[in-house]
């Protein structure tokens, strides 16, 4: 008598409400990363953090791929992706590293946040150019808000001092941020088909960290590293904080929500991330939350959100 093999069970999904909280769980940690580098900034060299950080991750991201098995994968990735994903990392990974920690040095987490909030749309506003993305009324609408809010909150509310030179050297090299992110955004559109997310992030980050390290010491030298060595504990746990909860947790956590919900559900998760980090540093920092701050961010997250719906189920 033969045994007769039973199908396998289907995998058991998460419950929804466990994929929600894990996707409340991530917006909350991204907005967390704000006030952990305005934390780092302000006691090591902003290429020296910036460094440790990236090298950290990488080492965490890649002992994860070995656990998941897709090591494998990132070293069957032929010369031609790598030299792609060298190219992503010096836009999404080298710049906006050098970019976020000499920011948060000059900025109060809190602006910088907001500031951020103009990537979605800058990233749609290129896409069309470049990509031929179609732009409906919603989604114009959203990023006129998003750009308006931002630069209500980033102006203090006077809109006008803008034109007059009222953008000091932090808030440049955040608005830095947005476009290097978006760059990054649209190369990899562009170039890194063919590769999941996992093995995009763990390489563009493990590159861009060998970047990060050969600049700050051309930049900071010894005498930078011997600084970070003398760095308090605060500035060390958030630098791990950063490395482990806001890289790979976080984004293990977005790519889960990502298998359950789609991209679409998972990205709208994203307009809360500007929200926690100004209610983050307020909390963890002490940074006053100014009325022009708290409308202007307001504005633009509701902005984020409707450029998000204009876009459809993706």
């Amino acid at each position: 008598m033969t045994a007769r093999l039973l199908p396998a069970a289907p995998a058991a999904r998460p419950a929804p409400w466990r994929v929600h909280l894990q996707l409340l769980l991530m917006a909350l940690l991204w907005g967390a990363t704000w006030s952990w580098g305005r934390t780092l900034a302000s006691s090591m060299p902003a290429l020296t953090a910036a460094a440790w950080r990236c090298v950290a991750a990488s080492a965490v991201l890649l002992l994860w791929m070995r656990h998941t098995g897709r090591l494998r994968a990132l070293l069957a990735l032929s010369r031609r992706q790598w030299a792609w994903l060298a190219a992503a990392a010096a836009l999404g990974v080298f710049g906006y590293a050098a970019c976020f920690m000499s920011g948060l040095r000059l900025i109060a987490a809190s602006r910088a946040a907001v500031i951020t909030t103009l990537t979605p749309a800058l990233t749609l506003l290129c896409a069309a150019l470049f990509f031929g993305e179609r732009l409906n009324a919603r989604i114009a609408l959203g990023m006129a808000l998003a750009a308006g809010g931002a630069a209500f909150a980033i102006s203090h509310g006077r809109l006008l001092h803008l034109l007059d030179g009222g953008l000091g050297q932090g808030e440049w090299l955040i608005l830095g941020c947005v476009a290097l992110w978006t760059g990054y955004t649209l190369l990899g559109r562009a170039a890194l088909t063919g590769m999941d997310a996992y093995t995009t992030a763990t390489a563009t980050t493990a590159l861009g960290g060998l970047m990060l390290l050969a600049a700050s010491l051309a930049a900071d030298g010894w005498s930078g590293w011997q600084a970070a060595w003398r760095a308090p504990a605060s500035a060390w746990a958030a630098l791990l904080a950063l490395a482990l909860l806001g890289t790979a947790v976080a984004y293990s956590l977005y790519f889960s929500g990502i298998k359950a919900l789609g991209a679409g559900g998972a990205a709208a998760y994203l307009t809360l991330v500007p929200v926690f980090g100004m209610a983050l540093a307020a909390l963890w920092l002490g940074e006053p939350l100014h009325i022009s701050l708290v409308a202007g961010g307001a504005v633009a997250v509701l902005g984020m959100a409707l450029m998000h719906w204009g876009r459809g189920p993706q």
